[in-house]
C-alpha cells in the first residue's frame, strides 16, 4: 500500500483557529477553560464539534455514555474503522489544549483528507471521550473505561459529582445521553494526539514524542492516628504527633521513588490534617500516596517497601496506622505496529523525535485493552497541564496533527 507522500501536511492555520474558537466555550478566569464534563458548556461545546463534523461530511454516532463518533466512509464496507481522538472536557482551572488537540486534530485530518480528495479503504472516526479528567466524576477515564469493559455502566450512572449529582442524571440533562450500546464497536487501530504535560519535549528540543508505554499507576489511602494534645504545654517525649508521622513517611515515599529514577515517580498530592487547628497537635492524618512507574513490577516494590517502611516509622513513634488502596492501574505497553506507524510518520515528515512515556493516564490507555493503540505527543511550554497558563505553539499543533495524519493514514490504506 502507498505510504503518505512527505509533502502532505494539515492546513496549521486552521487547526490553530479551531483550538481557539472551541477556547471560548467555557472560558476560564486565567485565560484557559472551565468546560468541565456534563455541564452546559460540555453540551455547547459537543454541539460545535459535531457542527464541524457534520460540515466535514461525517455521521455523527453517540453511545450511552456521551461518546461521540464522527465517521468517514472508507472504500471497504468491512473494513474496521481506524479511530482517532481525546477529550473536549476539561478541569475546573484547565487549558485550552489538554485533550482538544486531540479531537480537533482528528478533525482537522479529516478536513485535510476533504480538501485533497484522499480515499482510504478503512473509515476514519474522531471520537470525542466523555468524563476524561475525571474531576468533576470519579475517577478519570470514565467512558473510555466503560468502552472498554473496566467499569459497569450502570455503576458510572452512580457516580456522584460534590453537589450529590449523578453522572447519568447529569449526562441526560445537557441532552448528550446516546442509544448506542457502550463498547459495541470495533476497532482496526486508535490513535491519540496529546501534548506531553511535563517538560521532556521541550527540554530535549524534540517536535515530537513517540509514545511506546503509559505510566501504571498505584493509589493508596494512608490513615496514621496518634493523639490530639495541646501544642504548647505538651511535653515534646510525651507526643503521639501524626502530622510529624507524615512528615516522615513523606520523604519515605520521595525516597522509595528516587531509587526506582528515571522513570517511577511518587508524591503524596491529597491531605487531611485533623483537627486541623494551629494549637493542637494532629490526631490523625488521612493522605494519598500516588506511585507511578512503566513497570508494574516497580509499581508493586514501591508499594511493598512504603507499607513496610510507613509501619516501622509509626510504631517507633506510637502511632497507628493503615492503608486503603482506593485506585490504580497496571502500566501500557502501546501496540507495535502504531508505535512504528507514528515513528515513520516523524521520520517521513523530518520532525525530530524521540521515544517517550506517557506520565498521565489517557483514554489510549484504556482504549488499548480492546484495540491496536499508539499516542502522539507534542511539546508544551514549561511542561505546564492542568493549568489555565497551559501553552503550546501553532507549529508544535501542527507538527503533532501532520504526524496523526500520517499515522492514521498509513494504517487505513489509502486507496488510489
Amino acid at each position: 500500500m502507498p505510504a503518505p507522500g512527505e509533502n502532505l501536511k494539515i492546513n496549521g492555520d486552521r487547526l490553530w483557529d479551531s483550538l481557539m474558537e472551541m477556547a471560548q466555550i467555557g472560558p476560564g478566569v486565567a485565560g484557559g477553560n472551565n468546560r468541565q464534563t456534563v455541564t452546559d458548556e460540555d453540551a455547547e461545546g459537543r454541539a460545535l464539534f459535531q457542527e464541524w463534523c457534520e460540515e466535514a461530511g461525517c455521521t455523527m454516532g453517540l453511545d450511552q455514555m456521551g461518546n461521540m463518533f464522527a465517521h468517514r466512509e472508507g472504500t471497504d464496507p468491512d473494513a474496521l474503522p481506524v479511530y482517532v481522538g481525546s477529550h473536549l472536557d476539561t478541569q475546573p482551572t484547565g487549558g485550552k489544549y489538554d485533550g482538544v488537540l486531540g479531537v480537533l486534530g482528528g478533525l482537522e485530518l479529516l478536513r485535510t483528507m476533504n480538501d485533497l480528495g484522499i480515499k482510504t479503504k478503512h473509515p476514519i472516526v474522531v471520537t470525542n471521550w466523555t468524563n476524561e479528567e475525571g474531576t468533576r466524576f470519579a475517577p478519570a477515564m470514565l467512558a473510555s473505561g466503560v468502552f472498554a469493559g473496566m467499569h459497569t455502566q450502570e455503576w458510572a450512572y452512580d457516580c456522584e459529582d460534590a453537589e450529590g449529582k449523578k453522572f447519568g442524571d447529569e449526562l441526560a440533562r445537557i441532552g448528550w445521553r446516546g442509544e448506542e450500546e457502550v463498547g459495541a464497536r470495533k476497532m482496526h487501530a486508535f490513535f491519540e494526539l496529546h501534548i506531553e504535560q511535563g517538560p521532556i519535549l521541550e527540554a530535549e528540543g524534540k517536535d515530537i514524542g513517540v509514545v511506546t508505554h503509559g505510566q501504571g499507576l498505584s493509589w493508596t489511602e494512608v490513615t496514621i492516628t496518634g493523639k490530639d494534645a495541646h501544642t504548647g504545654s505538651t511535653p515534646m517525649p510525651m507526643r503521639r504527633d501524626a502530622g510529624l508521622g507524615l512528615a516522615h513517611c513523606l520523604e519515605l515515599v520521595n525516597q522509595i521513588a528516587l531509587s526506582h529514577a528515571p522513570h517511577a515517580v511518587g508524591a503524596a498530592g491529597h491531605i487531611d490534617v485533623y483537627p486541623n487547628s494551629r494549637n493542637v497537635i494532629p490526631g490523625k492524618v488521612v493522605f494519598t500516596v500516588d506511585f507511578r512507574s512503566p513497570e508494574l513490577e516497580v509499581i508493586e516494590d514501591m508499594e511493598s517497601r512504603f507499607k513496610d517502611g510507613a509501619k516501622k516509622i509509626c510504631d517507633e513513634m506510637g502511632l497507628e496506622v493503615s492503608f486503603k488502596k482506593t485506585g490504580g492501574f497496571d502500566p501500557v505497553a502501546f501496540d507495535e505496529n502504531c508505535v512504528t506507524a507514528v515513528r515513520n510518520a516523524a521520520e517521513r515528515l523530518g520532525y525530530s523525535h524521540m521515544n517517550i512515556i506517557s506520565g498521565a493516564g489517557h483514554d489510549a490507555c484504556w482504549i488499548n485493552r480492546v484495540a491496536p493503540t499508539a499516542m502522539v505527543m507534542c511539546p508544551c511550554v514549561d511542561g505546564l497541564s492542568h493549568n489555565e497558563a497551559e501553552e503550546i505553539s501553532k507549529e508544535w499543533a501542527a507538527a503533532g496533527a501532520d504526524v496523526l495524519l500520517h499515522a492514521v493514514l498509513e494504517t487505513a490504506e489509502i486507496v488510489e
